[in-house]
């Protein structure tokens, strides 16, 4: 049979290639298992990736500097070596003692964990080929380079160049990669987009350097759903999952403090209860000052308008600061209703009953609208201990707690808190909490 015209051996373009053609295969033949993900031994992260890394597929973990990168692979590796598995660590960025007194202290150097100070590429596909490993980790992509591209390290060609080689490694010999990458001041990935769309996985790795917590989500999964989250307490001892982050946010709560709000988040598939709180001053600026911490602050000022406009809640002459305990971000609107609260239990100096949790979305004209995973929600507080609920009037029949149902932010409020119109102006009770205002939750039953 004769070539087809422009299609010779050379292939298309020109360009000669010694690797055998990929022959097309059924879709129906192929075996779906050859996809499992193999276990990390490290419960969060494996929580997030849907099992494990994927045999012949390639993760980008991103984080700020300091934040536990290097650690976590570490301990992934070590865990993962003590499983079986064979595994290469390339460090690109320390030196061989710099990276074993690492492992000893975190009790991650063990047989099977192979290491190579190494950045340019020949070598590191040397060593690939020498220990054949079943993961890779390279730390990090910005510092590889490879000789044969006329650009200095960690540029766009670079960059490119070496994660291409880098995804052609973990394809031929079935093997997962995983690449360390650095971000940038606003949080984003470092380098050329064109790495984010190469690899299959791209995990954010997140925290306050002045907390103990980190944050991993998974931006991009190709393999599973996106918005799991995985917490870690970063320890001398390195990053120790937290399973029941709920008890850790809430530890420390002080119970009967005017601006307290018990919010029951969704993260992916977990429940996680975080406490907002709220403080209002008295403010002598022009312009009262609007800090926030956790959450979103456009939306602060979004709900202090509503507030004001729908449910008699002036702030326009206070400060109001707003905060998430514990160094969590909480983005999704199903926090307005806590917000709101604590706002408004701030400006009253009464506090919300230490045993309510609250969830809602607040609109422009004052409704409390309905949002996902009710049920889930409440049943993670009921286990936490808390035993009421003040929920959207749309909000399923059977919920796992008693609930008052609100269909506008002032009936909330008032349930809640009160009428305003009968308490003081914001923050003029020297005492702190006043007695309980007529509407209260007071008599509602318990559980």
């Amino acid at each position: 049979m004769e070539e087809p015209e422009g299609r010779g051996a050379a292939g298309a373009g020109g360009r000669g290639s010694d690797r055998p053609a990929v022959l097309p295969v059924e879709l129906t033949a192929l075996e779906p298992g050859d996809a499992e993900p193999a276990p990390t031994g490290v419960g969060e992260l494996d929580r997030v990736l849907g099992g494990g890394l994927v045999p012949g597929s390639v993760t980008l973990l991103g984080g700020e500097p300091g934040v536990g990168k290097s650690t976590l692979l570490l301990q992934v590796v070590g865990s993962m070596a003590a499983a079986g598995a064979r595994c290469l660590l390339v460090s690109a960025e320390e030196s061989g003692a710099q990276v074993r007194r690492r492992a000893e202290r975190l009790q991650a150097a063990r047989q099977g964990v192979w290491l190579v100070a190494e950045t340019a590429i020949d070598g590191i596909r040397a060593a690939v080929d020498q220990v054949r490993p079943d993961v890779v980790v390279v730390d990090s992509i910005q510092t590889v380079w490879d000789p044969a591209l006329e650009s200095a390290p960690g540029s766009v060609a670079q960059v490119r160049g070496c994660a291409h080689e880098l995804a052609r490694l973990a394809r031929e010999g079935d093997r997962a990669v995983v690449l360390v990458g650095h971000v940038t001041k606003d949080g984003a990935l470092a380098g050329p987009r064109v790495l984010e769309h190469l690899v299959d996985t791209v995990l954010a790795f997140e925290g306050d350097r002045h907390h103990a917590l980190r944050m991993l989500r998974a931006v991009k999964h190709r393999f599973g759903p996106t918005g799991e989250l995985g917490l870690f307490e970063m320890t001398d001892a390195g990053m120790k999952g937290l399973p029941d982050a709920s008890g850790v946010f809430l530890g420390d709560r002080r119970h009967g403090s005017p601006g307290s709000v018990v919010f029951p988040a969704v993260e992916g598939h977990r429940p996680l209860l975080v406490e907002i709180q709220a403080l209002t001053v008295a403010s002598g600026l022009p312009a009262p000052r609007r800090s926030v911490s956790g959450l979103d602050q456009g939306r602060l000022g979004l709900l202090l308008a509503v507030l004001d406009r729908r449910a008699s809640v002036v702030t326009g002459k206070h400060d109001v600061y707003l905060s998430a305990v514990g160094g969590v971000r909480v983005t999704e609107p199903g926090a307005d209703l806590a917000v709101c609260l604590a706002v408004a239990s701030a400006c009253q100096a009464l506090p919300v009953p230490q045993d309510v949790v609250v969830v809602g979305e607040v609109g422009l004209g004052g409704e409390v609208r309905q949002v996902a995973h009710t049920a889930r929600r409440l049943a993670e507080a009921a286990r936490l201990g808390f035993a009421r609920a003040v929920v959207p009037q749309s909000a399923p029949s059977e919920l796992p707690l008693p609930a008052v149902r609100v269909g506008t932010l002032r009936a909330a409020v008032r349930n809640v808190l009160g009428d305003p119109a009968d308490g003081d102006p914001a923050g003029s009770d020297p005492a702190g909490a006043r007695p309980g205002a007529p509407g209260r939750l007071d008599g509602w039953p318990t559980a």
